[in-house]
């Protein structure tokens, strides 16, 4: 019998062309709406701005994992980390997300977490 358990699913999320990089208020709302969104348990959360128009950096640490992102506003750039295990689906993180920050662009990648312990290593993994 197969054993397709997997601990987790990992999204890595590049956001271009995006608004409100710089706004602490707007990103904390942004994740804490995508934690909502997921049916996610925010345990702590924590959000830093490095002043005069730099970006922020800030995470919810989440019962089910976290929720990450950096900003650099110059670029209109964001790099968000959402990782999600249990019966939440880190997907639906995305829309509140785009809700707030009105990329132009989103770039979506999605990585299942522990896929050897099914002992079926994908064909990209490279064990060091």
């Amino acid at each position: 019998m197969e054993n397709n358990y997997t601990p987790g699913k990992h999204l890595l999320v590049d956001l271009y062309q995006a608004t409100y990089l710089n706004d602490k208020a707007v990103i904390e709302k942004a994740l804490l709406e995508a934690a909502d969104a997921c049916d996610a348990t925010v345990l702590q959360k924590n959000f830093h701005s490095f002043g005069g128009g730099q970006g922020i950096t800030g995470m919810l640490l989440l019962a089910e994992s976290h929720i990450s992102i950096h900003t650099w506003p110059e670029s209109h750039f964001a790099a968000i980390d959402i990782f999600m295990c249990g019966n939440c689906d880190p997907t639906l993180a995305i829309a509140p997300i785009e809700k707030y920050l009105c990329p132009k662009t989103i770039d979506v990648r999605e990585f299942d977490r522990g896929t050897s312990l099914n002992n079926k290593p994908s064909s990209t993994e490279k064990f060091i």
